[in-house]
């Protein structure tokens, strides 16, 4: 390659899905593709624009194109991201999405991108053969859940075949018990109008030009590697693409003040990102799970089903129990801050993506209570494969009791507990890894040497 096509600065337009776990990661790349002076399109809902502005660093580089979301049967009136619509119902915005192809040509047409990246719109590489451009299938999963569902050895599946790795899959503890198959199993059903979400996903990822998964070979080599040899193209890594902090992530006082009553590494931390709402009963099961290892603690889930507020379901007496030492929280709080407060001990996670990396990059012990796909197989890598964490247990139906989640977390926290020891060790070791001089940056370069090969 000339140095002249090297230094090319390139045009690309990001049309992730519309949810917030998806924008975010495609607009922290955008990031640090725009410090590099490439220029950045970037295709998303106005109510999410509002919601991310804040985390783009360089709007000299990175222009918002907003899209209008068309309304479909089925979908509230005013829904734009996933974020608005309980889980069920965002298959209907699936359907919204593909009526979106004639406004999504339209706009490719006038903005003439060299690259388009995308996730779940499957008929991008439709558009790009019709106009003239380059199409990266860009994935802020990690590369085990793709592996191990939405891979052509896969085909249709029963959940006893679910539980069985595809054809190929390469010797790995990330595995699926029955309870999380019957949850992965959605990937056979339709996801927007008269299409499956296996053969959606499938589909954008065979034909791309590039697949690309925002993971790193340390962690993830043999599942990129399998994907490759599955879809018989490059699989190129972005490494964590890890967001420099802003000033969404800087403590306000009020958490900043709560925190420091409390001494270092004594507090539980508790977040399950912007769209898992839990079952009442299992919202309780949760918060009198942590009020049992009787530490400190801050709750930060999102209201569980059939009611508005956290307060209204927590358990009789509660808050009058823990009110010196505990706040359960129903909105938004600066995870990231938090994490890096020197006062939390333990992080109880859903394990989304996100939240996956941000607690590799921190120093407290990490406890897991997947709900959703990925998450499963989030947890695996870091609890079964890493060993850097420790997942709580369920029974048949997938369900968690306070009497597992408190022994958890004690196994964790408590002083001299062997298994607390060893994961903590384990993590030591991999942020030692992932905050290495320039080996995010190195990714980043490697990753833009690979774009312009294309």
């Amino acid at each position: 390659m000339s140095s002249q096509n090297k230094n090319k600065q390139l045009h690309i337009t990001m049309f992730p899905w519309f949810a917030l776990g998806h924008i975010t990661p495609f607009l922290h790349l955008s990031n640090e593709l725009a410090k590099r002076g490439h220029q950045i399109s970037f295709l998303l809902p106005k109510k999410a624009q509002i919601q991310v502005e804040n985390i783009n660093l360089h709007p000299n580089l990175i222009t918002f194109h907003f899209l209008k979301i068309p309304h479909v049967d089925g979908l509230p009136l005013g829904t734009e991201t996933a974020s608005d619509v309980p889980i069920s119902l965002a298959c209907h915005l699936a359907t919204a999405l593909d009526q979106m192809r004639d406004q999504i040509k339209i706009l490719l047409v006038n903005l003439k991108p060299d690259i388009v990246f995308y996730d779940s719109a499957y008929w991008i590489p439709d558009i790009a053969l019709e106009i003239g451009f380059k199409t990266v299938c860009y994935n802020v999963v990690c590369a085990a859940s793709i592996a191990i569902v939405l891979v052509p050895a896969r085909k249709s599946c029963t959940i006893e075949e679910l539980m069985k790795p595809p054809k190929g899959y390469p010797p790995s503890e990330v595995v699926l018990h029955e309870h999380e198959a019957r949850v992965l199993s959605f990937v056979f059903q339709e996801y927007g109008s008269g299409v499956m979400f296996f053969d959606r996903i499938t589909t954008a990822l065979a034909r791309c030009d590039a697949i690309a998964i925002r993971t790193c070979r340390e962690l993830e080599g043999h599942f990129c590697d399998y994907l490759s040899s599955q879809y018989n193209k490059p699989v190129l890594l972005t490494g964590s693409v890890l967001p420099e902090p802003s000033s969404k992530d800087r403590l306000v006082e009020k958490w900043a003040n709560w925190l420091q009553k409390f001494r270092p590494g004594s507090v539980l931390f508790c977040a399950f990102g912007s769209q898992l709402v839990l079952e009442k009963g299992q919202f309780q099961e949760l918060v009198l799970g942590i009020e049992s290892t009787n530490l400190p603690f801050l709750i930060a889930v999102k209201s569980p089903l059939g009611v508005k507020t956290v307060e209204e379901a927590l358990p009789e007496g509660f808050e009058e129990r823990t009110k010196d030492k505990g706040i359960v929280y129903g909105d938004f709080v600066p995870q990231i801050g938090i994490l890096n407060h020197s006062s939390i001990g333990c992080f109880v996670s859903h394990c989304g993506f996100g939240s996956m990396w941000e607690s590799l990059m921190s120093e407290c012990q990490v406890v897991l209570v997947p709900n959703l796909g990925d998450q499963i197989l989030n947890t695996r890598l870091l609890a079964n494969e890493l060993k850097v964490a420790v997942e709580v247990e369920r029974d048949e139906n997938g369900w968690f009791t306070k009497e597992n989640l408190c022994k958890t977390i004690k196994s964790v926290m408590d002083e001299g507990s062997e298994l607390g020891q060893l994961v903590k060790k384990n993590h030591v070791k991999w942020k030692e890894t992932l905050t290495r001089p320039g080996f995010m940056s190195g990714y980043i370069d490697e990753f833009m040497n690979n774009l312009h090969k294309l």
